[in-house]
């Protein structure tokens, strides 16, 4: 009772300190709900439509005005431009105005009419991987059915029925069955990744603040002292309100993702909320490894926040982890965030068993075993006042 005491006494303490610095309480409440707005908002259309495109149209046939409005009404391409040469389709895009450039030939319909084959060039910007990959799908796939109509008539003109036409103009059909995402919508994939991410930025340099400002203004003594110099009730009591936050933050960004959003929920939600417990824990445990090992509060924040954002780059989300060097993928495996997306990707999107997810929960929970290995010096730091002051 009385060690339960004492960490409710801590606990108290932190709550009055959070109170007295605005920017801890804005890194516990405000910033996470603002982010988590900001992504809400971004992904709202889950798919970007109507990027930007040019034609040039040098046949002005009717068979090139009928393929110039299928581009245009095509979900993702919006034929923003008609332009007379390729100079100005080059400024347009150099201007960042357009992201591609569509050339129909002199003699389309002709050539078409004449049973001769004929090209029709596209030219994507590659600047953006994303709208890269997204017009030149669109512009693939409306020129094919532009093309496999055209063979169609010609066919059904010679006499054969639509099933015999289309039978030749596709003699192999292609059927293509996109799991777990039908849609390819980005919201679904993109925002239970961003918004984790913010989870576990905020977790850091929240819980860097809470232990690196007793040093940096020299308070560690009476933290101590109002647990009744018990240092596990004074930690315990310390770190409570952090991990209180984050879990009512967690719940708020699942309730945004799967009844805002709308992303899928395929799996077990308890399975995904008790990862996301542990997942606040482990990065709470990496920032108090930080704080011990470092003893000074402005270089705690720099290596915590910089250890934060380089997790999205290394958790295969942006490039596949097993497309990476050998020594890239096991780099990848010292961040949390590696395995609470692949809890994320198997729970929500994939539905994957219980059990799938059980290894990512163990390798989460090895990072609790730092704060564990620097307590000793975290208590020494934090009593001995020549650590104490530093910026």
């Amino acid at each position: 009772m009385r060690f339960l005491r004492n960490i409710y006494a801590a606990f108290a303490r932190e709550l009055r300190r959070i109170w007295d610095f605005p920017s801890y309480m804005m890194l516990l409440t405000v910033l996470p709900v603002v982010s988590f707005a900001f992504f809400a908002v971004v992904f709202e259309s889950g798919i970007p439509h109507d990027l930007p495109i040019a034609v040039v149209d040098n046949d002005h046939s009717s068979l090139s005005r009928k393929l110039t409005q299928m581009i245009d009404a095509a979900p993702e391409t919006a034929v923003r431009y008609g332009i007379t040469d390729m100079d100005e389709g080059q400024r347009l895009i150099r201007e960042g105005k357009i992201h591609a450039v569509v050339l129909i030939p002199s003699f389309f319909e002709k050539n078409i009419l004449s049973n001769t084959q004929t090209h029709v060039e596209a030219y994507v910007s590659g600047v953006n991987i994303l709208t890269n990959g997204l017009i030149s799908k669109d512009l693939q796939t409306t020129v094919t059915t532009f093309g496999v109509g055209i063979q169609l008539q010609i066919l059904m003109k010679q006499g054969l029925t639509e099933a015999q036409a289309m039978s030749q103009a596709m003699p192999v059909r292609f059927d293509k069955h996109v799991l777990f995402n039908p849609y390819t919508n980005y919201g679904y994939y993109l925002s239970p990744s961003f918004m984790p991410m913010m989870i576990m930025i905020f977790t850091v340099l929240a819980t860097v603040f809470a232990l690196g400002s007793e040093l940096r203004y020299s308070t560690a003594k009476d933290w101590i002292g109002s647990a009744g110099s018990s240092f596990g009730a004074a930690i315990t009591g310390k770190l409570l309100p952090v991990f209180m936050s984050m879990t009512v933050m967690s719940l708020l960004m699942f309730f945004i993702l799967f009844d805002i959003i709308n992303v899928p929920l395929n799996g077990s939600f308890g399975m995904l909320f008790a990862g996301c417990l542990v997942f606040i824990l482990s990065y709470m445990g990496i920032a108090v490894f930080v704080v011990a090992v470092t003893a000074d509060l402005r270089l705690a924040l720099s290596l915590g926040g910089g250890y934060s954002v380089l997790a999205f780059t290394f958790s295969g989300l942006s490039f596949p982890i097993m497309a990476m060097y050998g020594g890239v993928r096991i780099f990848s495996r010292i961040f949390p965030f590696t395995y609470f997306t692949d809890m994320i990707v198997d729970q929500a999107l994939r539905g994957a068993p219980v059990s799938y997810s059980l290894p990512d929960m163990s390798y989460m929970l090895l990072f609790l075993l730092l704060p564990a290995v620097v307590l000793p010096r975290l208590y020494r730091i934090s009593t001995d006042s020549r650590y104490w002051g530093k910026m």
